[in-house]
């Protein structure tokens, strides 16, 4: 029988930046952002206070677009400072490298696995879905699911009981399937 275990975002990660008040390295986004038009072109940013000083910093999401170009629906969601668009833009690979940030997922995240009866099953097929790109390694997910220390996934791993097509000890945000035999 197939298990499906789902891998949740709980809150916005930090964002991964110096603060250039207090040299803190962690910024957290509450999902206001800033707005700006200048006649037909739009600036956005969205806002991230700085965990040490609560300094204010910009994360370029438009830069000098047309106003014309925007979708009517997006420009009302951060006129209303969405926090689910936030969260969609922290994802956005090219946000965060045209902005130079990475993300903190510590803490902001939790396992799912939709119960406890397979738990004591001789083998347990398990297929893991992300609803958020969370970089995570299987393995950490394996032994919080199952209540085992990350060595005893470890020692699964080397004998052969714990096996997956993808590597259960590198970092993963995408989904998996793998298969424990006790």
């Amino acid at each position: 029988m197939l298990h499906d275990w789902v891998v949740m975002p709980t809150c916005l990660p930090l964002v991964r930046r110096r603060c250039h008040a207090c040299a803190a390295d962690r910024f957290g986004a509450n999902g206001k952002f800033r707005v700006n038009a200048h006649h037909k072109l739009i600036d956005v940013w969205l806002l991230v206070l700085c965990t040490g000083c609560g300094d204010t910093a910009k994360l370029t999401v438009l830069e000098r677009a047309n106003v014309r170009s925007v979708r009517p629906g997006l420009l009302d969601r951060l006129h209303a400072n969405d926090p689910a668009l936030a969260a969609e833009l922290l994802q956005d690979p090219v946000l965060r490298r045209r902005n130079r940030v990475a993300l903190d997922w510590d803490g902001a995240w939790r396992l799912d696995t939709g119960g406890s009866d397979h738990l004591d099953r001789e083998k347990a097929d398990v297929s893991v879905r992300f609803a958020a790109r969370v970089p995570v390694r299987p393995v950490r997910l394996v032994a919080e699911g199952f209540g085992l220390s990350r060595a005893e996934v470890g020692r699964l791993i080397a004998e052969g009981n714990l096996v997956s097509a993808v590597r259960l000890d590198a970092r993963l945000s995408g989904d998996f399937t793998f298969t424990l035999k006790r």
